[in-house]
């Protein structure tokens, strides 16, 4: 089947979360979250190694909106449900709907830290995954340095299934770097 045509929510809710596809105009919202959070997210994220316009944001998150409804690449933005403030960003990666698969990435907006959001909304990413998808494999990759990063698959119980050694160049392409592999799968 055509992934086009899968049929399935655009929205997910947990406990603290809403978690929907981006839209037209999240950019700004998206692009004040980068900008507050840019010392934090420089480390690890080649977005964030130039500063980047609210244009260019916007721009981004319309190139995601497309992509969601193609199939091709299905990012979530996270908010508060009790604010309604953007507070994280996610999603669903380097899709294989043969298998179906998937890989989980994600980053947050540094004032909201520390509170467990992206561990819930990635657990809640995670299980849209394989309830609403049909996954069979949904995995985690990040930098074997980024703790912070590396916390949030093992606190839900991601096996890490290796370590990549001088798997990738960092961000600012200055050293190699190893790269972890958590996974859940369907047995």
């Amino acid at each position: 089947m055509n992934p086009i045509l899968l049929e399935f929510p655009h929205e997910i809710e947990t406990e603290r979360l809403f978690i929907r596809m981006p839209m037209p105009g999240d950019g700004k919202a998206i692009h004040e979250a980068i900008t507050a959070s840019i010392n934090e997210l420089k480390p690890w994220m080649p977005f964030a190694q130039k500063q980047q316009t609210e244009e260019e944001t916007e721009a981004n998150i319309r190139e995601s909106y497309v992509k969601f409804l193609k199939r091709e690449d299905l990012r979530f933005i996270v908010f508060r449900k009790e604010t309604g403030e953007y507070i994280a960003s996610s999603g669903l990666h380097r899709i294989d709907w043969d298998i179906p698969k998937f890989e989980i990435g994600y980053w947050i907006d540094t004032r909201h830290s520390g509170k467990g959001y992206v561990t819930e909304a990635v657990e809640g990413i995670a299980n849209f995954a394989f309830r609403e998808l049909n996954a069979k494999r949904v995995e985690i990759q990040c930098d074997a340095k980024n703790v912070k990063s590396r916390a949030v698959p093992e606190r839900l119980g991601f096996e890490l299934e290796g370590i990549l050694k001088n798997d990738e160049l960092s961000v600012d392409g200055k050293e190699l770097r190893d790269t972890c592999i958590y996974a859940k799968v369907v047995k």
